[in-house]
Formats: C-alpha cells, sequence, structure tokens
C-alpha cells in the first residue's frame, strides 16, 4: 500500500443493501490497518466523509491509521453538504486542491 492514496467515496462499499455494505467497508479497514505498509493517505468524498464521524465504525479504524502516519482527509465541499463539520472526530477537512496533489504524487485506489 505505500505510495497509494485510498479515496473513499461512499460510507458503504459495493451497492445494495446499506448495512452490509457498511459493515464490507468496515472489514476493509479493520484488515487495512493491520498491515505493514499503509497508504499515504485517506481521503474521503461524497457520502465516504460519513465516515470520519464516530456514528460510523469505520472511525475507529481511522484513527488508528492517523496515529500511524496515515493523513485522513475530508472534502470540505462534501462535510459541508452533509452538514458533519461538528461530527467529524478523525483527520482534518481539506479540500480538492489537496486530493489532486495527492493524486499526482500517488496511485489512486477508489473503494465506493
Amino acid at each position: 500500500m505505500k505510495n497509494k492514496v485510498i479515496l473513499v467515496s461512499s460510507n458503504q462499499l459495493g451497492r445494495g443493501d446499506q448495512v452490509l455494505g457498511e459493515n464490507i467497508l468496515e472489514t476493509y479497514f479493520t484488515l487495512l490497518k493491520q498491515r505493514e505498509e499503509l497508504p499515504d493517505a485517506v481521503f474521503c468524498m461524497n457520502s465516504g466523509v460519513l465516515t470520519m464521524t464516530d456514528e460510523s465504525l469505520v472511525s475507529v479504524h481511522l484513527k488508528e491509521m492517523e496515529e500511524k502516519g496515515v493523513s485522513i482527509l475530508a472534502c470540505k465541499t462534501c462535510v459541508d453538504h452533509y452538514k458533519v463539520d461538528e461530527k467529524i472526530t478523525v483527520g482534518k477537512i481539506s479540500g480538492m486542491a489537496d486530493f489532486i496533489e495527492l493524486s499526482a504524487k500517488y496511485e489512486v485506489i477508489t473503494i465506493s
């Protein structure tokens, strides 16, 4: 996962049942955080910013990854749209310019 950025564009993984998708996304991050090599950053946009709140079990795993040096970033436009500015408990609010910079530097793996 070194030299990679994970783009989280949804609060669930895959299409279909919402609860199943949320559980699969949590499993993804549970396993990802256990790897020796972690991505350089996780950038959340659209409903993916909801994973950065305590209302999502994914936030626990993102916090652990952040403690290990992974940058956890949220799209400001998306945070404003979902009105979760006060609910973000991990990472920092960022902008699309930062994602463009990251995507120019690292390979992007999209989770949707």
